[in-house]
């Protein structure tokens, strides 16, 4: 985002801030590791700014969520397993040399012991040998080793071959970049090595098919051959025989997937593209599927389909941005303070506000102006996080005024009598409440009437809090979740449990619960970081 942009008052139709925040690798981004510098914005052809998901250092990095451990070939893998300052395990990609530890999801012998990228580097550089040993039981295992012929044996000679030639073109654009390009090139003949003897060893394949990844992202800007796509074909080829002969390899569907958006991109907005990013996207829905328990995954998977709802007719636009919302918010929900996610939550749904403002058409029974509102909600939330992500304080600049200051949300629920939880269903009201930094709050008709004023631009009285209401702080949260149960009045009902007990509402509807459900979530989130008065500066400021 541009500083005007930043600058400038949102209106319907202003720049939007422009997402694409995903998990990715690259080896480029040792130098933020070491370096803790915030990973730079990618822009890209839709309307938000964003810190791209492959980077893997903080500024402010701090202990957040499990604790960091080195992921094996069939888990959600990270790039750098020495680093402290990876934030939420991004970089799903290790590489294994076939020995040691079982993995049960895996269904070859016992499983295998897995690497990091870093970690491998470092072997390779000490110059270990490879377990020639391991790599003959395999071949002498595989039901398929002994039926090879002649034929299938030179053709994976000739494509190993071909993989090779690629590797020793590549020429990396400083002399760090060439010394990994080395050591890449090393392990390329390692695994060439390997499926020599036993072209069945799915791991190899997919360890290759990083390597070759890695190298595609090693070539100098410069270099005319080999081109970035033609190392990126190469490893999306390495990972569909690796997905054919073991079909539960989720993380190979992950980073094949990455391999496949990456080839969109260098085509932009054209046919060919289009067939990319949805081939990427069944990737994702696959990694997923046997994963489920992967909010990287799922925050790509929503960044592939925003990026294909900018390239299909404009009648299919809309479906497709709903799905890329129900895929950011599922990976919020399995992770709260992934801030990536949050932001590029934020940044669909503005995109969605603009073109239904644009375009006239409907989403559902939300406004343009309430999809601003939960836009604005998302992104503080983001910057609240993580204060120090520059992208993230441009954007709120743009989106702040969009937010019912002094609060973070104000809208409508039914609620019992205060203090009378199991009540009957003619005694529940429907009635105004406010979330902010403290809590969640319930307003009566004349406290709604200031808060109408105040939002107007009207000044007020100040609000009178006397009469009895339904208060909620934040630090005796419990839970939030949705709820059914017989004694609540129909409809979509809300449940925050506290220290003191439940507190049950209904919401106007299940697409208002989401962003109740969300909202109220993030801010306890946000109070456990400790970072409640970064949040409390954003709406009272």
């Amino acid at each position: 985002m541009s500083a005007n942009a930043a600058d400038s008052e949102p209106t319907n139709g202003a720049t939007e801030p422009q997402a694409e925040v995903r998990d990715d690798v690259d080896l480029k981004f040792y130098d933020a590791i070491q370096s803790n510098e915030e990973p730079e914005a990618t822009d890209v052809d839709s309307k938000l700014d964003e810190p791209k998901d492959r980077s893997v250092a903080d500024p402010d990095a701090e202990p957040e969520g499990p604790t960091y451990q080195p992921i094996q070939s069939n888990g959600a893998p990270v790039h750098d397993a020495e680093s402290s300052q990876i934030d939420e395990s991004e970089n799903q990609q290790t590489l294994s040399n076939g020995s040691e530890n079982k993995r049960p999801e895996l269904k070859k012998d016992e499983g295998s012991r897995t690497f990091t990228m870093r970690e491998l580097l470092n072997e390779l550089k000490n110059g270990e040998a490879n377990d020639d040993s391991e790599a003959e039981k395999q071949e002498a295992s595989s039901p398929y080793g002994q039926e090879s012929t002649m034929q299938q044996e030179q053709q994976h000679i000739d494509q190993n071959n071909a993989a090779m030639d690629l590797m020793n073109s590549v020429t990396g654009a400083d002399e760090e970049g060439r010394s990994r390009q080395r050591i890449l090139t090393f392990a390329a003949r390692r695994y060439a090595s390997v499926l020599e003897r036993n072209p069945e060893d799915y791991d190899a394949l997919y360890n290759w098919a990083l390597v070759l990844q890695e190298s595609a992202d090693n070539v100098s800007p410069d270099s005319s051959s080999p081109s970035k796509d033609a190392l990126l074909e190469e490893a999306c080829k390495k990972y569909d025989e690796a997905t054919h002969l073991c079909p539960t390899l989720h993380d190979a569907y992950y980073n094949w997937a990455i391999a496949i958006s990456d080839r969109a991109k260098i085509r932009g907005r054209t046919k060919e593209a289009e067939e990319l990013w949805e081939q990427a996207t069944k990737n994702y829905e696959k990694a997923v599927q046997l994963n489920w328990n992967s909010p990287q995954a799922l925050n790509n998977w929503g960044l592939a389909l925003q990026e294909l709802s900018a390239i299909v007719p404009a009648r299919e636009k809309q479906t497709i941005v709903e799905t890329a919302i129900s895929k950011f918010r599922a990976a919020i929900r399995l992770q709260f303070d992934f801030h990536r996610a949050i932001y590029n939550l934020g940044t669909v749904l503005y995109g969605l506000a603009e073109d239904i403002s644009r375009t006239g058409a409907s989403a559902k029974t939300v406004s343009p102006t309430e999809l601003y509102s939960q836009s604005a909600i998302y992104i503080a939330v983001a910057h609240a996080l993580k204060p120090t992500y520059s992208v993230y304080t441009s954007a709120l600049k743009l989106v702040r005024s969009m937010l019912p200051l002094p609060y973070l949300k104000v809208g409508y629920l039914t609620a019992p009598p205060a203090g009378a939880q199991v009540a009957p269903h003619s005694d529940w009201k429907r009635t105004q409440f406010v979330l902010n930094h403290e809590g969640l709050q319930q307003l009566h008709q004349f406290e709604e009437t200031q808060i109408s004023r105040n939002l107007s631009g009207r000044s007020g009285d100040t609000m009178n809090t006397n009469r009895r209401a339904i208060k909620v702080e934040i630090p005796d949260i419990v839970s939030v979740s949705a709820c059914a149960d017989l004694t609540l009045p129909p409809g979509a009902g809300l449940c925050v449990d506290t220290i003191h007990g439940p507190v049950f509402f209904i919401a106007d509807s299940w697409e208002s619960l989401d962003g109740w459900v969300d909202a109220i979530r993030l801010v306890y989130t946000i109070f456990a970081r400790g970072k409640i008065d970064v949040l409390a500066g954003i709406i009272t400021a």
